[in-house]
C-alpha cells in the first residue's frame, strides 16, 4: 500500500512512518500545503494521512483541492482521507467529513487504530467487506501480511506480499508493472528494472502458475478463479 502522510511535526511524521512502514508499506512523508499537492499530483496514492494545522496553510485546502480534481488524471479525487489533528472539536470533525474527509482521528493517537482504520479505507475503497482475501485455496490477510495456501503458510518476503496483496485488491483488473512499483516504493527507494518480474517469478514458485497470471505487453493479474 502506498500512504502519504503530511504532518509538519517531524517527531510525529518519523514515527508514524517508520510503524508504517514495519507494516509493508510504502510510506512518503510532505510537511505542508504545497508539498502535499505536488506529491498527489506527480504520484498515486491509496490513503492520504492529513493533519490540518500545517506549517503553510491549513490541511483542509489540501483535501478541498483534491475533492475537486478533474477526473482521470492525477491526483485522484477518489483518494480515501483520514485526517489526524489535535483539533477535537465535534464542529472540526463535522467540517471536516463534509468536506470529504473519509475518517478522523484526535491526536494523540494508538499508531496500530489508525493503521486498522487506514485498512479499513482500503477495503471500502476497492469495494471490499471482509478482511481476508480468497482466490481459490489461496488465503491472504493484509492485517497480520500472512499467506495461505490450501491451509499451509507460505513464506513470503515483504516485496513478494505486497505485490500478491496489490493484485489480490483488483483482480481480475490487470496492473502494469509501473502500478505494481508505484505501490511498493517510495521516493527514497530505488529500483531495478526487473525487480517486480524476478518478484512474480518467486510468487509463482510459492503459489504455483495458475495464481497471477501475465497479460503480455500490458501486466499482471490475478484471475476471478486459479487453475
Amino acid at each position: 500500500m502506498r500512504v502519504l502522510v503530511v504532518e509538519d511535526d517531524e517527531g510525529i511524521a518519523a514515527g508514524l512512518q517508520a510503524h508504517l512502514r514495519q507494516l509493508g508499506w510504502a510510506v512518503d512523508v510532505t510537511d505542508g500545503v504545497a508539498p502535499a499537492w505536488r506529491a498527489l499530483c506527480a504520484e498515486p496514492f491509496d490513503v492520504v494521512l492529513l493533519d490540518l494545522g500545517l506549517r503553510d496553510g491549513d490541511g483542509a485546502e489540501v483535501l478541498r483541492r483534491l475533492r475537486h480534481a478533474p477526473a482521470g488524471r492525477l491526483p485522484d479525487s477518489a483518494t480515501p482521507v483520514l485526517i489526524m489533528t489535535a483539533r477535537d472539536q465535534v464542529t472540526s470533525r463535522i467540517q471536516s467529513l463534509d468536506m470529504g474527509a473519509d475518517d478522523y482521528v484526535t491526536k494523540p493517537f494508538d499508531p496500530d487504530e489508525l493503521a486498522a482504520r487506514v485498512r479499513a479505507l482500503r477495503r471500502r475503497a476497492v469495494g471490499r467487506a471482509l478482511q481476508l482475501l480468497v482466490c481459490g485455496a489461496l488465503q491472504v490477510d493484509p492485517a497480520s501480511r500472512t499467506a495461505r495456501m490450501a491451509g499451509q503458510p507460505v513464506e513470503l518476503s515483504a516485496r513478494e506480499f505486497g505485490i500478491l496483496l496489490a493484485l489480490m485488491e483488483v483482480r481480475p483488473r490487470v496492473l502494469s508493472r509501473p502500478q505494481i512499483e508505484a505501490k511498493l516504493y517510495n521516493w527514497d527507494n530505488a529500483l531495478e528494472s526487473n525487480a517486480v518480474e524476478v518478484h512474480v517469478h518467486h510468487l509463482r514458485k510459492k503459489l504455483g502458475d495458475g495464481i497471477i497470471r501475465t497479460m503480455r505487453g500490458v501486466g499482471y493479474f490475478v484471475p476471478e478463479e486459479s487453475a
